[in-house]
């Protein structure tokens, strides 16, 4: 099986190229993702700890779900499609903006993304595949932001950058 491709894009997230997923990593090349931000009916947010087989930020928390909008695949689709697979949950999903940002994820790997933000709210069963989950739980935000304030070692890169954003305390709308 060959290597999974990313879309490269400029900094406008317009399509540019595209390049291994590894690859891409490796040599710190600007891509599009998703990320999905679940929360429930009282405000609190869904996270996951990812799996220790992970290939970059092994068993850090951050958010329900990430990944990489196929070629074709439009990133509300690669949202949908990633939150089924990791969390095994399916709900409405909103967008909630843009994000861009560039950060080491350990063993010589680079996330530079522009990345589309979706929000939404679950009540029920969550049932994470263990190759990507290690954990979850639901946190209060405000709590959550606190310990990313000072704990910041036990999430991934990007999720400290999301406690910034407006979007991480409430669904979008």
């Amino acid at each position: 099986m060959s290597e999974e491709e990313v879309i490269l894009v400029d900094a406008d997230d317009r399509p540019v190229g595209s390049a291994g997923k590894l690859a891409a990593h490796r040599e710190n090349l600007r891509h599009r993702a998703i990320s999905v931000l679940v929360f429930d009916r009282e405000g609190r947010m869904l996270l996951q700890r990812r799996a220790e087989a992970k290939y970059h930020s092994p068993g850090l928390w951050s958010n329900a779900c990430c990944t990489h909008p196929r070629h074709g695949e439009e990133p509300a689709e690669a949202a949908g499609r990633r939150l089924r697979e990791e969390m095994g949950i399916a709900l409405p999903l909103a967008f909630a903006g843009r994000f861009a940002y560039e950060a080491p994820v350990g063993e010589e790997l680079w996330e530079n993304e522009v990345v589309h933000v979706f929000t939404g709210i679950h009540e029920g069963a969550i049932l994470p595949d263990p190759d990507e989950v290690g954990a979850f739980g639901w946190r209060e935000v405000e709590a959550l932001r606190a310990d990313i304030a000072t704990r910041g070692e036990l999430y991934t890169p990007w999720f400290r950058l999301y406690a910034a954003a407006p979007w991480f305390s409430r669904p979008a709308s």
